[in-house]
């Protein structure tokens, strides 16, 4: 059994992480000791590692939420997850694409940079003025 410190430890978790997603559901309540202490099983870490490398992937909460479902259910078929999968592969791309041309506008507005005074810096006049752009890119989802 862990604490919830030492599960945080094991899973390279934050503690406050581990309760919002218990409270979101994420993560089972766990027992409580005499003391009431979070007590967790080796299922707690194994599913809280799941979601972490999860998250590094970069799969919404929503997606890993349907993804732990499916894992609680072995004999299912995989189409399922197949199809979670393929939908995050699939934003990934888009996301990539965004970025690329987001580093060519960053490449263009320096190239276009005569290094000499603010007054004359196309850096902050490009920022200052989004028509001065190549490509639209408002920055939405790449966070």
């Amino acid at each position: 059994m862990f604490s919830i410190g030492k599960l945080g430890r094991a899973a390279r978790v934050k503690v406050p992480t581990i309760r919002y997603y218990e409270q979101i559901g994420l993560l089972p309540e766990p027992d409580r000791s005499a003391g009431n202490q979070r007590l967790y099983p080796r299922t707690a870490l194994d599913r809280l590692a799941f979601i972490r490398h999860a998250r590094e992937l970069g799969f919404p909460l929503d997606a890993i939420r349907d993804l732990l479902g499916l894992s609680d259910h072995p004999d299912q078929s995989c189409a399922a997850a197949d199809a979670i999968a393929r939908a995050q592969l699939d934003a990934v791309r888009d996301r990539i694409v965004r970025l690329k041309a987001l580093e060519g506008e960053l490449e263009r507005m320096l190239d276009q940079c005569a290094s000499g005074t603010i007054s004359d810096c196309r850096v902050i006049e490009v920022l200052g003025d989004h028509a001065n752009c190549a490509h639209d890119h408002d920055g939405k989802d790449l966070g």
